[in-house]
């Protein structure tokens, strides 16, 4: 407990913080706001949404949680860290702990924020969005969100790096897509890290902007996939903290 408390305190005494969450927002709310004035848009509310954090919060969400984990290790505050926890698997446990709450709240917040900015803004030209798919959406984007966290905490740790742990990030979530499309390997793209997460977001026989088919798999199943990766991270971080000194 006395761990996760520092933890908590360590991730609202900093500005990087409060800049990477008004940054989500003012990107979620003028992604929402553009695309549902523009005369072409043919999409929901909940889909606008979803773009909104594929395309632009999940970004924030790794800035936040590499800047909260390997930041330490730029600034040496892990040696602290360690001295006073000296058990590193709690280390890892009581970041997790005050991350994945804090991500879910803010991923449930930006969507509900951006249907409700889209909805009035999309007239006619869309039909509406019914209140049981927007807190779907909103809850599956907050689901997401936390586990792209925790995720990014994992591959913090093993990296010891902010830069290492976006890049790594950045390239499984985006170029490994690409490439894998390029390839002719489509089958592989849903069970990638974000392509499952837009899946769980969009819901199962829907077609997925980013692969083209169908999602194969429910929420429940998507999730998994999103939870298989984080533990793979979590284990690979958890490998690292034990072994190597700070």
């Amino acid at each position: 407990m006395a761990a996760t408390h520092a933890e908590w305190t360590k991730l609202w005494s900093v500005r990087s913080t409060w800049w990477c969450l008004g940054s989500a927002a003012v990107l979620m709310v003028g992604q929402a706001v553009a695309t549902a004035f523009s005369e072409s848009t043919e999409i929901p509310a909940s889909r606008i949404a979803v773009d909104g954090v594929f395309y632009l919060v999940q970004f924030v969400v790794l800035a936040l949680a590499a800047l909260f984990v390997a930041g330490e290790y730029g600034t040496g505050g892990i040696r602290s860290t360690l001295q006073w926890v000296p058990v590193r698997r709690r280390v890892l446990a009581a970041k997790c702990a005050v991350l994945a709450p804090t991500l879910f709240v803010v991923g449930v917040v930006l969507a509900a924020l951006a249907i409700a900015v889209s909805v009035p803004l999309l007239n006619e030209r869309v039909p509406g969005t019914p209140v049981g798919e927007a807190v779907r959406t909103a809850l599956a984007a907050g689901a997401y969100c936390a586990l792209l966290g925790v995720l990014t905490v994992g591959v913090s740790v093993a990296l010891r790096s902010v830069a290492g742990a976006l890049t790594v990030t950045f390239l499984l979530l985006l170029v490994a897509p690409l490439l894998l499309g390029g390839m002719g390997l489509v089958a592989v793209l849903d069970y990638l890290p974000g392509i499952a997460g837009v899946n769980v977001m969009i819901g199962e026989g829907e077609l997925s902007p980013l692969s083209g088919n169908p999602v194969p798999y429910n929420e429940f199943a998507g999730l998994g996939v999103l939870a298989a990766w984080v533990a793979a991270a979590l284990v690979a971080g958890d490998a690292v903290l034990r072994r190597r000194d700070a």
